[in-house]
């Protein structure tokens, strides 16, 4: 039952070569500084927002209470 061996099992996979380093010219690297600055600002602005509570931004329509 149990004595097989890998080859009628999953195959193994292949290994992925590693990535070379290329050199990053001024136009690379404004675009990563923007880039940072953009996700530094969004993360700021979540945690700003994180202590508010639902933002009701008019897609729910008009609420009803409930009460007659």
């Amino acid at each position: 039952m149990g004595g097989q061996g890998r080859d009628g099992g999953k195959a193994k996979p292949l290994k992925a070569p590693k990535k070379e380093k290329k050199e990053l010219d001024e136009e690379d690297k404004a675009f990563l500084e923007k880039k940072r600055a953009d996700e530094k600002a969004k993360k700021d602005l979540a945690a700003k927002a994180g202590g508010k509570g639902p933002l009701n931004t008019g897609a729910q329509g008009i609420k009803k209470s409930g009460k007659k």
